[in-house]
């Protein structure tokens, strides 16, 4: 399994089991599963809904002897309503509850958008903090707190541009470790790969299969589909695989983590497996020329008349 390695010392997995869009009364057993496969690296998020069943299927695979929590490698995430320096660490305190477990080995900024306490999904600008009330240089404050209390192994930050990366590189004592963002061929991130590779920041890529199940408001008419995509079928049979595995397998050739999300058994196995596959350079560069620089998660949901936030903002 290939790793992407820290100053400290620490490797993470490259290859995590994503549990965004994974039911209630599924997720538990996924997760049990994935490890039992050989999954070391689990990603979650509070505003998931299902970091409590997450933590059952990691104390269940402790509790059987199959690993140990230092095996293990738990991302999480700050939900948007406690960037406030003082709500960080209350708010991770919670995930850890959650989870079952004492410490993360990385914790993100989940979006540089801030919320007043309580809110989960923002309903009008009403919902909002802007950047100027608490800049993001805050939030990451209270990530170096956690940091510096040994909550957390590792921090960083999810959904961030070049610019947003630059405000926290500016100002940090603790650099960002990673950035997680939607990644995939239709949109591989070149510049902003290039940017944090210079700077030492990992990256993990979410949505790498194309997130065809993601909720339905969140799609447009007539969107392209990477699993159906004719190049990605056609390297799938040269190598008799799945085209969900030749998208994996070009994910990790690129040197960043990725992290499919499946609550399917079968499904876990094959994701696994595709760590196994090995992509020629002429099937990399024909999968690279696919870049149609096209969001399946486009950040409009920040994007409400009379707040300060713009989608169209967020990627520049």
């Amino acid at each position: 399994m290939k790793t992407l390695a820290y100053k400290n010392g620490d490797q993470m997995p490259a290859l995590g089991l994503g549990t965004w869009k994974s039911k209630p009364g599924e997720v538990e057993k996924a997760v049990y599963e994935a490890i039992k496969i050989g999954f070391r690296h689990i990603d979650c998020a509070p505003i998931y809904g299902n970091e409590s069943e997450v933590g059952e299927g990691i104390k269940k695979a402790i509790n059987e002897g199959i690993v140990s929590r230092e095996d293990l490698w738990i991302t999480s995430k700050l939900w948007n309503d406690s960037h406030r320096r003082e709500d960080v660490i209350p708010a991770l305190q919670n995930t850890l509850s959650d989870l079952q477990v004492d410490y993360l080995d990385l914790y993100l900024i989940h979006w540089p958008v801030a919320l007043k306490k309580g809110v989960g999904f923002p309903e009008s600008s009403e919902d909002f903090l802007s950047l100027d009330e608490v800049p993001i240089t805050e939030t990451w404050e209270g990530m170096q707190d956690a940091y510096r209390q040994g909550l957390v192994k590792h921090i960083g930050v999810s959904n961030f541009n070049i610019n947003k990366l630059n405000e926290i590189i500016n100002e940090c004592k603790v650099a960002p470790a990673i950035n997680q963002v939607e990644m995939h061929p239709f949109l591989p991130q070149n510049e902003l790969l290039n940017f944090c590779n210079s700077h030492d920041i990992h990256m993990t890529a979410y949505s790498p299969l194309g997130s065809g199940d993601r909720p339905e408001k969140m799609k447009k008419d007539n969107e392209p589909t990477l699993l159906e995509h004719e190049v990605i079928e056609s390297i799938a049979n040269t190598h008799g695989c799945s085209t969900a595995q030749v998208l994996i397998a070009w994910a990790l050739e690129r040197g960043t983590a990725v992290i499919p999300k499946s609550v399917n058994k079968e499904r876990i196995q094959q994701n696994f497996n595709a760590s196994e596959i090995k992509l020629k350079q002429d099937e990399i560069d024909t999968i690279n020329a696919l870049d149609y620089e096209y969001r399946f998660v486009d950040g409009e949901a920040w994007d409400l008349a009379g707040n300060s936030y713009e989608a169209s903002k967020f990627w520049d």
